[in-house]
């Protein structure tokens, strides 16, 4: 018997120490994500292949940090201010995808997450394209509303708060677009769904804040840009990929 306590507690001891070896390393792609058709859109070292919404360069309110892409208020700004520091990764309009995409948010944070972006000159990110909110669902200012909360289809559609991680903590956000049919995941939860261009969807847009958005009005695209929002508040992005779908 002691023999086998000895062996139990030699092998539990081999596998803590092991573990970390088997974890993914951050902003890389496993063998099996390769041949999945992953593909990276931030190796985690610089701002390679993004640029600011309706800009040339990177807005200078956002830096690398804990192996991240962080935006952060601008030093002329308040907390809750952007400084036009929305940025796009332009090299390839998106149409049928699965996007994931982690995140961790500061204290009263607000960010999100952007697919269908279609850059109009004079014109915000969310002017014509669907939203996945980032947001600190504690303290947030804007969290009286369901469908502000950390994971919605922003003013459309609410997540289920129960499935956010804390301000401070890692949030992984998975985004599954194909044929105008959108899913969004929190967590490993899927909490949102809907399709896009449909009589339902122009109900469901109607009832919003978007319903007099000449953008929203016109039509979503039915391809586009990823994006991230800068709201003037701290927010972390890491492990940004994607993969098209047929």
């Amino acid at each position: 018997m002691k023999r086998n306590i000895f062996l139990s507690f030699t092998l539990l001891i081999a596998l803590l120490v092991s573990a970390p070896a088997f974890a993914q390393e951050l902003n890389k792609l496993t063998k099996k994500e390769k041949k999945e058709g992953w593909v990276l859109l931030f190796n985690g070292k610089n701002f390679d292949g993004w640029r600011q919404c309706n800009g040339t360069a990177m807005p200078t309110n956002w830096v690398i940090e804990e192996n991240a892409m962080k935006v952060f208020t601008a030093p002329d700004k308040k907390p809750g201010q952007g400084s036009n520091g929305d940025i796009l990764f332009p090299g390839k309009k998106f149409k049928n995808f699965e996007l994931s995409i982690d995140w961790k948010a500061s204290p009263m944070a607000n960010s999100g997450i952007f697919y269908y972006v279609r850059e109009v000159p004079g014109k915000p990110i969310y002017y014509a394209a669907p939203e996945i909110q980032v947001l600190d669902n504690k303290d947030a200012t804007d969290n009286k509303i369901d469908s502000h909360l950390a994971g919605s289809l922003y003013d459309i559609l609410p997540c289920d708060p129960k499935t956010v991680h804390p301000a401070g903590e890692w949030n992984t956000c998975v985004v599954k677009v194909q044929d105008g049919k959108a899913v969004h995941f929190m967590n490993g939860v899927e909490v949102v769904k809907y399709t896009l261009w449909t009589p339902e969807w122009d109900a469901m847009v109607a009832k919003s804040k978007f319903k007099s958005f000449p953008g929203w009005t016109e039509g979503i695209a039915k391809e586009g840009y990823i994006g991230l929002q800068d709201h003037g508040y701290a927010v972390w992005f890491r492990n940004i990929k994607i993969r098209e779908l047929k």
